[in-house]
């Protein structure tokens, strides 16, 4: 755990929407000549995936980003390294300002941030062996004299993460899921990095390896000094690993808080929702057991229309809720316990 106070990245009213083609809705629907009928039966459309996320990220620490399923948190991690670009917004790296950096001038940044992909076996090429995956990124970025010295560099970095460097002669078939990901993570870590985004790291992996890959990770960043952006669904994971968890809901933060502190006293609905579902074996500290149990009704509204006001207001269990809640966005303010949360009723 970090107490870093500098920010090594920032993002500023970072928002990504696609456009997307859907049919008419049958009101809106009119009639036409069969031969421009099929013309006009779709219209564009806009899915809102990220709206408006401002972050900052300590050099050191890791930041976990939860979410439900199509929550935006994997899109907002993607656009942390342009491999989305941002519709709006800013994000910098060190204080500078990467946002409308040209691809072909990204070659440094991408030395310091890496990213580490959830299925370990997609994200690895099934024709290289394992020794080529991880030279890739020193040959691209010209590190290492001559094809010795990079060989060198792989062997070392397949044992950093737990792995034979005779691993370096096999494929990506002939190793378990765990193994893939230690590679994904030797390769990530080939052109030492400083910041990794980790995209549900574990979710792909049995429950047995899930705990060998956290702690290789918590390992590596005592020894390396990096910083972690976290994404993932498992909330048991979130509290183990992080430092602070932001909470995504419908592309927005609703809630930013230190992790033991958002554990112990959650402040927006959401948040509650979430930690409610998650399953305990011991019992119920004194600050849960005083919490009334949250349950949620109806699906997630659609990011091509979003409700006004508060994205969460069809679903939240709060009795008698204010009416802006119907008619007013709320922003990220700060509490009274030292969260931030994006409700009008949090307190």
């Amino acid at each position: 755990m970090s107490s870093a106070t500098q920010p090594i990245l920032s993002l500023r009213g970072l928002t990504k929407h696609f456009e997307t083609l859907i049919s008419w809705p049958k009101g809106e629907r009119v009639a036409l000549p069969s031969r421009v009928r099929r013309a006009f039966t779709r219209k564009r459309a806009v899915v809102r995936a990220v709206e408006d996320v401002d972050l900052e990220v300590m050099a050191g620490e890791t930041l976990g980003l939860v979410g439900e399923s199509g929550c935006g948190k994997s899109t907002l991690g993607r656009m942390v390294l342009r491999l989305l670009e941002p519709t709006r917004g800013s994000i910098e790296f060190e204080g500078q300002d990467i946002t409308r950096t040209p691809q072909r001038e990204l070659g440094p940044m991408r030395r310091q941030m890496q990213m580490i992909f959830q299925d370990p076996y997609a994200s690895l090429n099934p024709r290289m062996s394992i020794g080529a995956i991880v030279a890739e990124p020193l040959e691209v970025h010209e590190l290492g004299a001559d094809a010795a010295e990079r060989s060198q560099r792989v062997a070392a970095l397949l044992t950093k993460v737990g792995l034979p460097s005779s691993a370096a002669q096999r494929y990506p078939h002939e190793l378990s899921g765990g193994q893939r990901q230690r590679v994904g993570i030797a390769r990530a870590l080939a052109v030492e990095p400083r910041v990794l985004v980790c995209d549900e790291p574990i979710s792909a992996l049995d429950v047995s390896i899930q705990a060998q890959i956290v702690n290789l990770l918590q390992d590596l960043q005592r020894a390396e000094a990096l910083t972690y952006l976290f994404i993932s669904h498992d909330l048991r994971i979130v509290q183990y690993i992080c430092d602070r968890v932001a909470v995504m809901y419908l592309g927005r933060v609703v809630e930013l808080a230190g992790a033991e502190l958002l554990y112990r006293e959650p402040q927006h609905p959401y948040t509650r929702a979430l930690l409610a579902a998650v399953p305990k074996l011991e019992a119920a500290s004194a600050s849960e057991s005083k919490r009334p149990p949250v349950l949620l009704e109806g699906d997630v509204p659609s990011p091509l229309a979003p409700p006004s006001g508060c994205p969460f207001h069809p679903r939240c269990p709060v009795a008698d809720k204010p009416r802006a809640c119907f008619s007013e966005l709320p922003r990220l303010r700060t509490l009274a316990n030292g969260s931030q949360a994006a409700c009008h009723v949090a307190e």
